[in-house]
């Protein structure tokens, strides 16, 4: 994973976790790689995987089972769909319109990009 610097690390190894969520790779109910573990795959402070955790435990996306780790929990797919799609439309989509509207964009040329996507599928 390589970092960024414009947003915390912390939050950069959450979204990673959400975003294995979104994809499947990790299950509802499944058990989180250990603090340590992540840690030293990530080559970060044990702290800062900590704090990840917590963050996604705060949010109800993972589950602390006390002397057992973190899991994923049952509702997080939901609530990362609800928070990604919020996040979007309030940072990302304001940024998108203006786009739009300086190229002059219109119909005809969504019908041509959605086209391109549908036949690459």
């Amino acid at each position: 994973m390589e970092f960024k610097s414009n947003k915390g690390i912390f939050l950069q190894i959450a979204d990673n976790l959400c975003n294995q969520i979104l994809e499947g790779k990790l299950q509802p109910g499944d058990r989180v790689p250990s603090v340590r573990d992540l840690a030293i795959e990530l080559e970060v402070n044990r702290n800062t995987v900590m704090r990840s955790y917590s963050y996604l435990n705060d949010e109800e996306i993972f589950v602390n089972k006390r002397g057992i780790g973190f899991f994923v929990n049952d509702i997080a797919l939901k609530k990362i769909e609800e928070k990604d799609k919020k996040d979007f439309f309030e940072n990302e989509m304001p940024y998108i319109i203006e786009k739009i509207r300086l190229l002059k964009l219109n119909s005809n040329d969504f019908k041509e990009i959605f086209n391109e996507l549908k036949n690459n599928d």
